[in-house]
């Protein structure tokens, strides 16, 4: 198992969490390591659907994210991956003004599909879904600035 470096981990936060998507969703990378991700979202009224609960959408943003970040962490670097199907079992509303929290896990990376996991748990600790997420490699996509990078993983 190779150890991710801290300072990519640091790197991809401050690249990733001011994207647009990111910011419009309140939505963060809090940490990732090796086959793991753990994403948080601060939910605010923004979020509500008309009856008022959480937007199923808002919780399949952060499933596919964390299961992204998931198996992206064991992709070699210079290589970029797109999700291709995601699934997603909602198993309970949630009013939570708290936070979601996604954690991810690579169930499989292969040379062209990786396949990962989502739990999503709201503040209180209650599970309120669970997702997989198949994603492909694609060479011809790269994260912004991908060349000033640190090293992604350590000796």
């Amino acid at each position: 198992m190779k150890r991710i470096n801290p300072e990519w981990v640091k790197a991809i936060q401050s690249g990733v969490n001011p994207c647009p998507y990111f910011e419009l969703q309140s939505m963060r990378i809090a940490d990732v390591s090796w086959g793991r991700a753990r994403l948080e979202i601060d939910l605010a009224r923004k979020h509500i659907q008309p009856f008022g609960i959480v937007h199923g959408g808002v919780i399949s943003s952060i499933a596919d994210a964390a299961g992204f970040w998931g198996v992206y962490s064991q992709m070699e670097p210079g290589y970029a991956m797109t999700t291709v199907e995601l699934k997603v079992n909602f198993l309970a509303p949630t009013k939570d003004v708290g936070q979601l929290i996604g954690e991810g896990r690579c169930i499989k990376l292969g040379r062209t599909l990786g396949l990962g996991e989502a739990t999503v748990t709201n503040s209180a600790g209650k599970m309120v879904a669970h997702a997989t997420t198949t994603l492909m490699v694609a060479p011809h996509l790269a994260l912004v600035n991908q060349d000033k990078l640190p090293p992604k993983f350590l000796d």
